[in-house]
């Protein structure tokens, strides 16, 4: 395993004196040489965790499911990070993924949309009773599950937001599973989420029960939403929902994990608003409110008699992108597990296609020629693959920010 500054500081703790000094300053200025950014910054977080807390034996390189994912999430809250929830679009975004996990030495959780499923799938192929939609979905878990361990990192696998109206996509999805967990002994899938925050929320809490007693069964983690996250994403428009919707309530937090708690085997995280909202927006225009989930935390321990301090429920932060570093390490140490993050990576992959295009616009301009020559060919600058690799790469430089605010660095 890599040499790190995790490993320098607990040799710096065990040895006294002047070597121990040198050994260890020597231990980290070689971690420094290492192709990673925000050096400094993971420097300060390391400093400031307080407790050595070893990343579990269950958790291996590859797609994480069924144990191994409750572990990895546990190990999460009580090192004190989140891993970021990525929505992908097709396998250029998947590796850069990946890429950034391998980068920062941290896990990370690609998620699939029902439209990037659709996407995947083909724009074109019939899309009857969502089954583009599943198929999409499910080829691009697969190809995650064929690639993953050649990254060397644990890999979640998820579905992104779920409504009402789209659950025959998420039947299909189940029965996936279903099918994979008969082959292989566990899912085809690490997690799925269900969006039912516009239903009444005895409805939610009770079509969200539903499901975890059939996912429960497969080993397959749920997540459900309480309060909406405004804005707009991926056919999912809440812009011009009522802000009181925006911000959850304790109680409410209670009774979902009273009846989710209550089903065998089962499995969840909570996404509970606090003022989230999907997209970029001018500063001042989004008030989150973190405080929700510390409280949330600390009603929920008194109910079950826990000691003070005790995090129980395992939260996720959406409508990441645009946040301050301030307000997610906050989240954090309110329980927050994973955080959503979508925009920030759609502009930064479309930000290295037009890097790369601007640079090199002469080249582009037709199949022959260029300022070398008329007769000089151009394909070398026209594969695809070029301007697709400058986009994995600067999506992948977005996450390892991203990975660097949450606190997810060096942590395997």
């Amino acid at each position: 395993a890599p040499l790190t500054l995790s490993t320098s500081s607990k040799i710096f703790k065990k040895m006294k004196g002047l070597t121990g000094i040198v050994l260890a300053l020597a231990l980290a200025t070689s971690e420094a040489f290492a192709p990673r950014a925000g050096f400094a910054n993971r420097v300060m977080a390391a400093r400031a965790t307080a407790t050595e807390v070893s990343l579990p034996a269950s958790v291996k390189p590859g797609v994480v499911t069924g144990k191994a994912l409750v572990d990895l999430l546990d190990y999460a809250k009580e090192r004190g990070f989140a891993m970021p929830g990525v929505n992908i679009v097709g396998t250029n975004s998947i590796n850069a993924c990946m890429e950034a996990a391998k980068v920062s030495g941290g896990p990370i959780m690609v998620t699939f949309s029902r439209g990037g499923g659709q996407f995947i799938a083909g724009k074109a192929a019939n899309n009857d009773d969502d089954a583009a939609c599943i198929a999409g979905a499910v080829a691009g878990a697969m190809h995650v599950r064929s690639v993953a361990k050649l990254y060397g990192v644990p890999v979640v696998l998820h579905t992104d937001h779920c409504c009402k109206a789209w659950l025959p996509w998420f039947d299909g999805m189940l029965e996936a599973n279903e099918k994979y967990f008969a082959e292989h002994g566990e899912p085809l899938f690490s997690s799925h989420m269900l969006d039912l925050s516009e239903e009444p929320l005895e409805e939610n809490i009770a079509i969200c029960e539903k499901y975890m007693k059939r996912m429960a069964k497969i080993d397959l983690l749920l997540e459900m939403e309480l309060g909406i996250t405004g804005g707009e994403e991926d056919g999912v428009d809440n812009s011009d929902v009522d802000s009181s919707k925006l911000y959850t309530q304790p109680e409410e937090v209670w009774q979902v994990y009273e009846a989710l708690s209550a089903v065998p085997n089962a499995q969840f995280t909570v996404a509970a608003a606090f003022g989230n909202v999907h997209g970029v927006y001018a500063p001042g225009n989004v008030r989150l409110e973190p405080e929700i989930l510390h409280n949330s935390q600390k009603f929920i321990a008194e109910k079950l008699g826990l000691p003070e301090g005790s995090m129980p429920v395992k939260f996720v932060f959406h409508g990441g992108s645009g946040s301050s570093v301030e307000d997610i390490q906050y989240a954090i140490k309110g329980g927050v597990v994973k955080m959503n993050i979508d925009t920030d990576t759609q502009w930064a992959f479309w930000d290295g296609i037009r890097a790369y295009e601007a640079k090199n616009r002469p080249y582009l301009q037709g199949q022959i020629g260029n300022p070398d020559g008329d007769d000089k060919p151009n394909k070398k600058y026209y594969d695809p693959r070029i301007a697709l690799r400058s986009g994995e790469e600067f999506m992948r430089d977005r996450l390892v920010k991203a990975m660097d605010d949450l606190l997810c660095v060096d942590v395997l």
